[in-house]
C-alpha cells in the first residue's frame, strides 16, 4: 500500500495527492501534524529514505530558526525534534512498499509508481 504523509496546507503536499490520484492506485493519507509518526515510524522513514535526520528537516521553519539553528545536534535529538514539532518534518513523504521519497518537487513521486 503507498502511503503519503500529507500537510493539506502545503501546495507541495496537495500536488503529491493529486499525483496519486492520478495514477490510479490505492494510497493511503497519513495527516502526519495530527498523526504524529513515533520514533521508530519516523526512523524507519529515515532509513527507507536512505537520508540522515537532518536532511527531513524543514530548515526554514520558524521552530528550527529559534530554536534548533546553529545547535550540533545528534540524530537522536533531531529527530526527537521533529517528533515533538512534526511542522519541522519535510513533505510530502511518499513510501511505496520499500522504496520511498520526499516530493519535492512532486515529480519525485513518480520514481516509485
Amino acid at each position: 500500500m503507498i502511503k503519503i504523509y500529507h500537510n493539506p496546507r502545503c501546495s507541495k503536499s496537495r500536488k503529491g495527492v493529486k499525483i496519486l490520484e492520478n495514477s490510479k492506485q490505492n494510497f493511503e493519507t497519513i495527516f502526519y501534524l495530527v498523526n504524529i509518526p513515533t520514533e521508530s515510524e519516523l526512523r524507519e522513514i529515515i532509513d527507507l529514505l536512505k537520508i540522515s535526520p537532518i536532511e527531513l528537516v524543514r530548515k526554514n521553519e520558524k521552530i528550527w530558526k529559534e530554536h534548533f539553528k546553529g545547535i550540533d545536534l545528534s540524530d537522536n535529538e533531531i529527530i526527537k525534534a521533529m517528533i515533538e514539532n512534526p511542522k519541522l518534518i519535510e513533505r510530502p513523504i511518499v513510501i511505496n512498499n520499500k522504496k520511498a521519497v520526499i516530493g519535492r518537487p512532486p515529480e519525485n513521486i513518480s520514481f516509485i509508481l
